[in-house]
């Protein structure tokens, strides 16, 4: 098994890049596994006290879950993902049933700040781009996906977006083997390096 750890900031084109890989692989040999998946519960807590969690600092992932069941993977074992939602800002009642398969992708803007999640990649990728390229993408995400108003993305990002961003994401780019620039156009080279690193691994599986 070929388990690959992809980092980023937000709105780097992280799940581009995920895509752009799974087009060169057949869907029988690779699962993805999302950080946005293991935020930790917050149904307990009343919804106002849930919309200021900081879901851009370390402590607000459920790593001990995650970990458990990369490792429970690794051990063939089947796993049932929780599923996040970021409308209520809590877990759903429903989870994924998720099968190991000879590729792990696990992806997320934290997935590198943890030291022993970091022990289980094989492959550890950061997806780099521009700040202002990436602030972006971020307000058309959370105002077409999420829901949110453009003052509300604005005041996260200065609030706690920006700063998280240079006190954990950045940082963490320094675990990576491989920086993956990612600017307005798609970088095909990095795209076709990693396939053939994953294709060379599961030719000798």
């Amino acid at each position: 098994m070929l388990i690959i750890g992809i980092a980023g900031g937000t709105g780097s084109g992280k799940t581009t890049v995920v895509n752009n890989i799974l087009s060169t692989l057949s869907s029988e040999d690779v699962i993805v596994i999302s950080q946005d998946n293991y935020y930790k519960d917050g149904s307990h807590l009343p919804f106002a006290e849930r919309e200021k969690i900081n879901f851009d600092h370390p402590r607000a992932i459920d790593f001990d879950l995650l970990v458990k069941h990369i490792k429970a993977l690794k051990n063939k074992e089947v796993i049932e993902q929780p599923i996040y939602s970021f409308l209520t800002h809590s877990r759903t009642e429903e989870v994924i049933i998720t099968h190991p398969k000879h590729v792990v992708i696990v992806e997320g803007i934290l997935v590198l700040t943890n030291p022993e999640l970091r022990e289980l990649f094989d492959l550890k990728l950061f997806v780099h781009a521009d700040s202002d390229e990436r602030l972006i993408r971020r307000i058309r995400r959370d105002i077409q996906e999420r829901g949110r108003d453009l003052d509300e993305v604005l005041t996260r990002y200065q609030k706690t977006l920006k700063p998280m961003h240079e006190q954990f994401i950045e940082p963490s780019k320094n675990y990576a083997d491989i920086i993956i620039p990612n600017e307005k156009k798609k970088n095909t080279v990095a795209v076709e390096v990693l396939s053939a690193v994953i294709n060379n691994k599961l030719n000798s599986i």
